[in-house]
């Protein structure tokens, strides 16, 4: 079986533009934890796109490597490999539509999506869409507005002492993201409107979710706490302990209901939470591979990639041969001098 495998970062969606350095990064990690993944497997035939800064080669000499330079069309470039493909897997940001429309070209092909369609992608890449369509099933979420909408009561918090999150309707991990408590605070952010969401600043532990879906079935992998850094009004992540709660009866419930809530999301999802004692908020819906894939090899021995070719037929099977946490340290941008 022929598989393209597309890190968007790493791959060449920004051969035209500067590389950030901390998302591809980010990406060299999920796209080589992905391909270790592959290379346990089979019986396939793997392609990988790969930005010509970055090298040459990934993953091993059993990998076919395309290089994408700054004259190639990425969109181009991408739909003429997934002709050549019987399987994709894409994994990409959800700002900007860019993962729904990769998405989008895999089905327009006909070939064999390794991750939740465009629709599905349309409502967990937004987040006030996945607001409103866990408040309609009665899931307790992070309650979200687009900002446009409440600037007036935002102000009027924020003279009562209020504290707000504000980030991108569409954006990924904490970029662009800030918390509010002044209006000097907001002053100082360049905010279009009409692109942001605002969600109160709730205190709590930060937990993801690991899980794999199927047509309203969900699957519970791990469950791992994100550690962050607050500096300048922002988080940061700084670790994932992959892993790290050994007890995943508590979540599986919510799973349950997120996976009829939103029958469309398959494979590999990422779940983000907030917990206090006595509540359990879900704060996003990321339908991708995230930064938390890249220890469950490590802490379970599970190889979430052939759990996902699995799903392709039936249901995955998922049996750890191992049970420890394992620590990821996040990439931070750093400027140079």
């Amino acid at each position: 079986m022929k598989i393209l495998v597309f890190e968007y970062i790493t791959g060449g969606g920004f051969n035209k533009q500067d590389l950030p350095n901390s998302l591809a990064a980010e990406g060299s990690l999920m796209l080589n934890a992905l391909l270790d993944n592959l290379a346990g497997l089979s019986g396939l035939e793997v392609t990988v796109m790969l930005d010509c800064r970055l090298g040459d080669s990934v993953g091993g000499t059993s990998i076919n490597t395309v290089i994408i330079r700054p004259e190639h069309d990425i969109t181009e470039e991408f739909a003429r490999l997934v002709k050549q493909s019987e399987l994709v897997w894409p994994i990409a940001p959800e700002f900007d539509s860019i993962l729904q429309n990769l998405c989008q070209t895999v089905e327009s092909s006909g070939k064999t999506l390794l991750t939740s369609p465009a629709t599905a992608v349309a409502i967990a890449g937004n987040k006030f869409k996945t607001y409103e369509l866990l408040n309609r099933n009665h899931i307790a979420s992070v309650p979200t507005r687009m900002f446009k909408n409440e600037y007036p009561l935002f102000l009027d918090t924020l003279r009562a002492g209020g504290e707000w999150m504000i980030k991108p309707v569409d954006g990924a991990g904490c970029a662009d993201s800030y918390v509010i408590t002044n209006r000097q605070d907001f002053e100082r952010m360049a905010v279009k409107k009409d692109q942001y969401v605002i969600q109160p600043h709730l205190q709590g532990a930060k937990t993801s979710l690991s899980c794999l879906f199927k047509q309203g079935l969900g699957w519970l992998v791990c469950a791992n706490l994100q550690r962050f850094e607050f500096i300048d009004r922002q988080y940061r992540l700084a670790e994932i302990v992959v892993n790290h709660h050994p007890d995943l009866g508590e979540y599986g419930q919510l799973i349950d209901k997120i996976a009829l809530a939103l029958p469309g999301l398959w494979g590999y999802v990422g779940i983000d939470l907030i917990e206090s004692p006595g509540s359990t908020w879900v704060l996003e819906i990321n339908p991708r591979l995230t930064t938390s894939f890249v220890g469950i090899y490590d802490a379970l021995g599970i190889n979430v990639a052939e759990a996902v070719l699995q799903l392709v037929h039936g249901e995955p099977i998922l049996n750890p041969t191992d049970n420890r946490p394992i620590t990821v340290q996040a990439i931070q941008e750093t400027n140079a001098n």
